[in-house]
């Protein structure tokens, strides 16, 4: 605590790293992504998206997103994963690619989005099916084909090709 002409300054740190520089990264299950990294980079390190990035790697997804982009992806978490009802037959590839968006957009882009489209904005992902996006306060909803939802838990983490956000549910093409 520094006392400046009789006033005590404290600087709370609340969320572990608020106070850190923009640059330096944004934590994703107790690791930093780094801005200056791909998303394939970024997501091979952290310990909460194994499963994607063991599934990018799988398909060769992996190999877009190392490209120069921009890009948005949607992160599932590896409990995302885990929620998903056995025998869920799926086309990995296509799950994959149906969560990643051509540019990059922000949580607040995405809310000015909502807001323009009065209450719903839809974008259009790398597979080529709509998602559709809510936002009310500061929770940001994306709703797959199927009528499936997952909401961003940590928003804005910027990577070299572009931006991830991590969500809590794996969204679903038809």
């Amino acid at each position: 605590m520094r006392k400046l002409a009789g006033l005590a300054l404290v600087l709370v740190c609340v969320s572990g790293n608020a106070l850190a520089p923009k640059d330096q990264g944004t934590e994703v299950g107790g690791v930093m992504m780094l801005p200056k990294k791909t998303i394939t980079e970024n997501a091979a390190t952290s310990p909460v998206l194994r499963t994607l990035s063991a599934d990018m790697t799988q398909t060769d997804v992996d190999d877009r997103l190392t490209g120069k982009g921009p890009f948005t992806v949607f992160a599932p978490t590896d409990d995302a994963f885990a929620k998903l009802p056995a025998g869920t037959n799926t086309n990995l590839k296509k799950v994959l690619t149906y969560m990643v968006v051509p540019g990059k957009i922000s949580s607040s882009k995405l809310k000015k989005m909502v807001k323009k489209g009065n209450g719903t904005a839809t974008l259009t992902s790398v597979e080529g099916e709509p998602i559709t996006v809510k936002a009310v306060g500061d929770v940001i909803t994306l709703t797959d084909t199927r009528g499936d939802s997952a909401v961003i838990l940590t928003a804005d983490v910027s990577q070299k090709n572009g931006v991830l956000h991590v969500v809590d549910g794996v969204l679903m093409p038809n």
